[in-house]
């Protein structure tokens, strides 16, 4: 089974590295995509690599929101 504990956890280049340098961390196991916080790192959100790339790309369009039924959510994918 994967827990938080046995994922191997990659902080992003921008938190710095030092102590006190919270950020997101991302894993990657079983073909799913884990999400945490470096300060609360027993909790991870757990998506798959697709919705996850659905939703950056609507985090960088600058869109808020779902999206309508018409457009669906990952157009261009």
């Amino acid at each position: 089974m994967t827990t938080p504990e046995t994922i191997e956890w990659q902080k992003s280049s921008y938190s710095g590295g030092g102590e006190n340098n919270n950020c997101v961390e991302v894993g990657i196991a079983a073909g799913r995509v884990h999400l945490r916080e470096s300060d609360a790192p027993a909790v991870a959100v757990t998506t798959t690599p697709l919705a996850l790339a659905g939703l950056l790309r609507l985090v960088r369009e600058g869109r808020q929101g779902r999206p309508s039924a018409r457009e669906g959510f990952f157009p261009g994918i």
